[in-house]
């Protein structure tokens, strides 16, 4: 799957913010979504990058991908588990 035909379900955007808030912010959003659905983060703190991948992979979650334009991160994550 192209990111860019990725159509997620919620769009959260977390940039000003930086770490812990990308990971605590991802994971209230998660627990509010159902299995199955797609979040966008939208991030400008660049630890975001490693951080969020292994937050996907500690909690089970998936991690589809991310790209970077004008200096903010966009990162796709599947929920397969409840939290």
């Amino acid at each position: 799957m192209e990111l860019s035909d990725i159509k997620p379900d919620v769009v959260h955007d977390v940039v000003g913010t930086f770490c812990p808030v990308p990971i605590s912010e991802t994971a209230k959003m998660i627990r509010q979504m159902k299995i199955g659905q797609i979040l966008e983060l939208i991030a400008d703190d660049p630890g975001v990058v490693e951080d969020i991948p292994a937050w996907c992979k500690t909690t089970g979650q998936e991690f589809l991908g991310l790209y970077e334009e004008d200096g903010e991160y966009h990162l796709f994550i599947k929920k397969v588990k409840e939290l």
